[in-house]
């Protein structure tokens, strides 16, 4: 019996990358780490695996339940199969970047692997490629890693791109006084991620009318940023919500003044893919792509140092970038010299050398999906 079906089953959420994409998303992922570091940003390349305790520690607690486990047969310790590259960033820039200056900007690029895909992601191991600038609290920090992101986006043929500013603190600092337990607060969550109005407005007994108020304005503040913003602004915050809200303008200013034609949205109340962050997020989307290219924001990066971060998603990249133009393929006969393969190489062309003797090389080059053959030292184009 064949059992080669079986053996190319793959499980669920898992692919194979196959010719051209599979080096369209490498020349790609290549590229933007490239424009990254015309920013500054140094490449770092993470292990595969690491130490559980290690990989998911502090903000890596987030990521816990999408993290793959296997025991280590020679330390007998648990391994952990990153799930995402930012907390491995993190990691080295607490200990082997530890005496480094700061700011530190650290870019990178690599496969990740998660327990399970969500609903409209439901790809368990994908290409990321992102950037890590640490050691930097200002508002100045968000704004370079929004405008790299969309610059570079920009540059790799990626057009139409859009920024989605959130601010997923800002509920928490404006119901921090009220007397919730853990079930009021998932429904209340549930509520904002769901930008249900009327589940908000049913919690108002329980919230107090001014949190309640907040939290319905915060709401109908999702859409384009300004005009958001101008409805956050007419809140009364105080404490840590009003300096939020100081933060999140700051960065709109920096973003606008920087990128002048950017399209910049906001949803201050969004959470979902943001639960280790703690100040200004954001969503990289570009027209005609269902989903979002990336995402990133502020967190704490573990010795008391902010970090602001960002990760693209290279298979949602693909769809948003043009296809770079494939290199002409010429099919060489048997006998063709070693030279001769070498100097049309060396003019860009891509060759598929006959490695025995036919009688019919054009057909050959029909079977090998070569679009041309070398015939008497001249190359001739297929019909």
């Amino acid at each position: 019996m064949n059992d080669l079906p079986d053996k190319a089953l793959l499980p669920i959420g898992m692919e194979d990358g196959l010719p051209p994409q599979a080096a369209e998303e490498a020349r790609l992922a290549e590229r933007l780490v490239y424009e990254f570091g015309t920013w500054g940003y140094g490449r770092v390349k993470p292990p595969l695996m690491e130490f559980e305790e290690n990989l998911l520690f502090g903000n890596g607690a987030a990521m816990a339940t999408q993290t793959f486990r296997v025991q280590d047969p020679l330390s007998q310790r648990m391994l952990a199969l990153r799930p995402d590259m930012t907390l491995q960033v993190a990691r080295i820039a607490r200990s082997r970047l530890s005496r480094s200056p700061r700011p530190l900007r650290l870019a990178y690029a690599g496969q990740v692997a998660r327990t399970k895909g969500s609903p409209l992601r439901p790809e368990r191991q994908f290409g990321q490629v992102g950037a890590e600038l640490i050691g930097a609290g200002g508002p100045a920090a968000d704004v370079e890693v929004i405008l790299m992101v969309a610059e570079s986006l920009g540059r790799a043929g990626v057009r139409n791109v859009s920024i989605d500013l959130g601010l997923p603190t800002l509920a928490g600092a404006v119901t921090d006084g009220c007397d919730l337990d853990d079930a009021q607060r998932r429904r209340l969550r549930a509520a904002l991620d769901h930008k249900d109005r009327a589940a908000v407005a049913a919690m108002s007994g329980v919230l107090g009318e001014t949190a309640a108020r907040a939290l319905d304005v915060m709401l109908e503040s999702v859409g384009p940023a300004r005009e958001g913003l101008e409805k956050l602004a007419a809140l009364d915050l105080g404490g840590d919500a009003a300096q939020q809200r100081v933060h999140l303008a700051r960065v709109m200013d920096g973003v606008e003044a920087g990128a002048p034609d950017l399209s910049i949205t906001l949803d201050p109340v969004e959470t979902r893919g943001f639960e280790y962050h703690t100040g200004v997020t954001f969503a990289v989307f570009a027209q005609g792509v269902m989903g979002e290219l990336g995402r990133g924001g502020r967190y704490s990066a573990g010795e008391g140092e902010e970090a602001t971060g960002l990760t693209l998603f290279m298979d949602m990249v693909m769809q948003a970038a043009p296809k770079s133009e494939q290199p002409k393929t010429v099919f060489l006969p048997w006998g063709v010299t070693a030279a001769k393969a070498r100097e049309l190489r060396g003019e860009g062309w891509r060759t598929v050398s006959a490695l025995e003797h036919t009688d019919d090389a054009q057909a050959e080059a029909r079977r090998l999906n070569c679009g041309y053959v070398l015939v008497d030292g001249a190359i001739r184009q297929l019909d």
